[in-house]
């Protein structure tokens, strides 16, 4: 089963007075590559997040946001007054010594100094992350499911182009006995006049006659060819994430090819290797957005 690298998932849910929205979207990439935006309460979980969606996601350059609204409002506010007035004091003892005067707004001065403002520290509360997560595997199933029927429609397509150079490779296949009988031809005329030469020479001539129909023949390759296009088709229907062995397998089709356009020495066959190889191509890029 092919599933593709680019999709979008979103769940919400809520806790206590919490709304929480999840958002996962992934692109292409050769390995798993996660950016996370998530409030800073619920930052020491980052690493059980990458694991969680690691397993889950395969490969893909990940973005996961989350939001969290709390619908009671803002969090309470107090002054630590004891601060203040040490900055306060602090700020007198200077005046006097440097002969300055403080300024009018000096409240507003000491409200900006460090800690003087404190916000409720919030503590993660081990049943809220719970609801968090179960937010974050919704979006997480959301994006899967795109990402399947996404695959679903790359397959179709990538499968049509397997069968195309199969179809192409049965044609070479129709013309191999016209091109041995061409080779032959050929090579018997260019041996005609060598009829006379001495007995050494005729030896050496076989020799160099057997290397030569040896280098051109293009049978191994054409076999292995048709196997590399059912292997492929086989592989194509396991389960899983197989995007990175199809590509290996589609490195060896192009082996095959390339070595049979390269012997081929028949216009007619190396006009199917060229719509073969076209073929490949568009099945390598599709390739690159599959898991």
């Amino acid at each position: 089963m092919l599933i593709s690298m680019t999709g979008f998932g979103k769940a919400n849910g809520s806790f206590a007075s919490k709304n929480i929205i999840a958002e996962i979207k992934s692109l292409n990439s050769k390995q798993f590559d996660l950016t996370v935006k998530i409030p800073g309460v619920y930052r020491e979980k980052e690493l059980d997040l990458r694991g969680l969606l690691s397993e889950k996601l395969g490969r893909g350059k990940v973005d996961l946001n989350i939001y969290v609204e709390d619908t009671e409002g803002q969090k309470r506010v107090t002054i630590n007054q004891s601060l203040a007035l040490a900055y306060l004091t602090e700020i007198n003892h200077l005046a006097e010594v440097s002969g300055l005067q403080t300024t009018p707004d000096i409240l507003s001065t000491l409200l900006n100094m460090p800690d003087v403002m404190q916000s409720e520290k919030n503590e993660l509360d081990e049943n809220e992350w719970k609801a968090v997560l179960e937010v974050i595997e919704e979006a997480a199933n959301s994006l899967m499911q795109f990402r399947e029927n996404e695959g679903a429609r790359l397959a179709e397509d990538i499968a049509e182009r397997v069968k195309t150079i199969e179809n192409l490779r049965v044609e070479v296949e129709q013309h191999l006995p016209q091109r041995l009988a061409s080779v032959r031809e050929r090579i018997e005329k260019n041996l005609s006049d060598l009829v006379n030469q001495d007995q050494s020479d005729k030896n050496r001539l076989e020799q160099e006659i057997i290397y030569y129909l040896e280098k051109l023949d293009i049978t191994e390759e054409h076999t292995r060819l048709k196997g590399h296009c059912t292997y492929f088709l086989e592989t194509m229907k396991d389960p899983g994430m197989v995007g990175k062995k199809l590509a290996f397998i589609s490195q060896e089709m192009g082996r095959e090819i390339n070595t049979m356009g390269a012997k081929a020495n028949h216009v007619a066959i190396q006009k199917l290797v060229v719509e073969m190889k076209d073929e490949l191509e568009k099945i390598k890029e599709q390739l690159l957005n599959i898991a």
